[in-house]
């Protein structure tokens, strides 16, 4: 009797950890052409909680590597609320539309590399400017820490979840 009970603890123990508790509400991706390490990731997850208190959660995932193919899944998953890539890759993705614009995070004056025509969705040829991209060199976020963060392009992808929560954590990101 007592190994069943100790077999049926296992099992649950198992099935809750495997359920990862809860998530951020700003989810954060990071890729740079080089790979960004984890230790840097949680430095700057740490600066952005404290900068921010306990509101939103955030949680940064970074990866050590480039693959285009790992940023193709993260975007189309939809579970993160802020992209941070290379500028290369935000311009291309960029050009098929997908993009939240920052107009009311941030001025597009303060970052013109962020600024872009793109596609809109339901208008047959349309495109719009906005700033949709905060280049990160310039941020206090990056500057403060010591952190290069030349080529790196802040977005909120259009399938982003509690987008005004993620706007709350991107005007801290955007300021200078």
């Amino acid at each position: 009797m007592k190994a069943k009970f100790a077999c049926l603890g296992l099992i649950l123990l198992l099935v809750l950890t495997g359920c990862g508790g809860p998530k951020a509400d700003v989810p954060i991706f990071m890729m740079s052409s080089s790979g960004i390490p984890s230790d840097v990731g949680d430095k700057l997850e740490a600066s952005l909680v404290e900068k921010l208190g306990q509101a939103p959660t955030i949680k940064i995932q970074t990866t050590p590597i480039f693959s285009m193919e790992k940023l193709v899944v993260e975007i189309a998953a939809g579970d993160n609320g802020i992209i941070v890539v290379p500028k290369e890759q935000f311009k291309a993705l960029g050009q098929q539309g997908g993009y939240v614009s920052l107009d009311a995070v941030a001025k597009a004056e303060d970052f013109p590399d962020g600024v872009m025509e793109i596609p809109v969705d339901g208008k047959s040829g349309g495109v719009e400017k906005h700033l949709y991209g905060i280049p990160l060199e310039q941020t206090k976020w990056f500057t403060e820490l010591k952190l290069n963060g030349k080529d790196l392009i802040a977005f909120v992808p259009a399938n982003a979840k509690k987008q005004d929560l993620v706007m709350q954590a991107l005007k801290v990101i955007a300021q200078k």
